[in-house]
């Protein structure tokens, strides 16, 4: 159900905006965007575990929030990233 630590470093790395970048908009978004994909599968055959769901709208507002404030603060970085990451808004 979570992420290996292997797929989170990949994740930072790829999505990094300098070296040894852990906490940007985008590497946050990138991790929470995978696991809510994990979790979505999870919820395909588990369909009354109600407080796993409570767990991932929790993640999606955090999401929402992080994506609020990039395309606020700079709005090419927010587009691009969700692009790449596939997002629809």
């Amino acid at each position: 159900m979570s992420i290996t630590p292997e797929l989170k470093a990949s994740l930072m790395k790829e999505y990094a905006t300098k070296d040894g970048d852990t906490g940007s908009p985008e590497v946050q978004v990138a991790i929470l965007t995978s696991r809510i994909t994990t979790l979505t599968e999870h919820f395909k055959t588990h369909k009354k575990d109600n407080h796993g769901r409570r767990g991932l709208l929790k993640m999606v507002a955090q999401r929402r929030k992080l994506l609020d404030y990039l395309k606020a603060k700079e709005e090419k970085r927010y587009t691009d990233l969700i692009g790449k990451l596939g997002i629809r808004r």
